[in-house]
């Protein structure tokens, strides 16, 4: 992810991000993929990849005649990245490199497919004309970000935590990560040279394994999450944890899981 907000994993975060970001991710990654309709043999760009889920997902479609490639500007969560990357395939290539100077040629990729990335570009036009100049003519691009803060109870729930541990300027930092809205993407899109953008919203209620643990290790891995740490400590992180684990009370489960309802905003477009 770029860091437009701030978005920069170290130590062991990026690690404990594939554990704890993966089940969130998981579903939306299906619907990204899916919206590109990836076959045997295409080559694909996993933009702003994180710790490859798309990716490896990717690779799974695209079989051994495909080829997958990841970008990312942080170099930890590459590192992950290749420590996870399947060897059933042949290799996915990451690159350390920022989505507005993406060191490939023109025309590069069957399809681009940017999961929960964009919202984080710092000149998200910029990114996404870089974007136009990887895809083939006719390729498909996908993207996701996260809708409305409304839109999604545990990140609602957890924004009022983070501005109740770090204050107000966290909070608002936070709520920026949200406000890359369908209309802003299909724009970018058209002015990027892309036709046929859309976007629409999709939601998935997905089972989170038991709060109490899970809630803790999901802020610890968050930006926001490890400025508390730093500025607080150990204690402070593990308060604002049970603070957002009672504000979720009413939906958990007696065994302490819970499934939550999750939105993105899916955008598409042509090249």
């Amino acid at each position: 992810m770029a860091d437009a907000f701030g978005y920069q994993l170290k130590g062991s975060a990026p690690e404990r991000y594939e554990r704890y970001v993966g089940p969130v991710m998981a579903p939306f990654v299906t619907a990204l993929l899916d919206a590109v309709d990836l076959y045997p043999g295409a080559t694909v760009l996993d933009l702003a990849c994180g710790t490859g889920f798309a990716a490896r997902a990717a690779a799974a479609q695209v079989g051994p005649a495909g080829r997958v490639f990841g970008a990312d500007i942080n170099a930890g969560m590459l590192r992950v990245a290749e420590a996870h990357h399947p060897r059933l395939y042949p290799d996915i290539e990451f690159t350390l490199a920022s989505a507005d100077n993406l060191p490939h040629p023109d025309a590069a990729f069957d399809a681009v497919v940017c999961q929960q990335g964009a919202q984080f570009f710092p000149d998200l036009h910029a990114a996404l004309a870089e974007t136009a100049r990887v895809t083939r003519s006719g390729g498909r691009f996908a993207a996701t970000v996260w809708a409305d803060l409304s839109l999604s109870p545990y990140f609602a729930a957890q924004h009022e935590v983070i501005r109740e541990y770090g204050g107000p300027e966290r909070a608002e930092s936070y709520s920026a990560a949200f406000a890359c809205t369908a209309d802003r993407l299909t724009s970018a899109l058209r002015a990027a040279g892309f036709h046929d953008a859309t976007a629409h919203e999709v939601t998935f209620g997905i089972a989170l394994p038991p709060l109490a643990e899970f809630i803790r290790g999901h802020l610890s891995v968050l930006p926001w999450g490890q400025e508390i740490l730093d500025a607080h400590g150990e204690d402070v992180l593990t308060a604002a944890g049970r603070a957002l684990a009672a504000r979720l009370a009413d939906r958990t489960t007696p065994d302490g899981t819970a499934t939550l309802p999750f939105t993105a905003t899916l955008a598409t477009a042509v090249r």
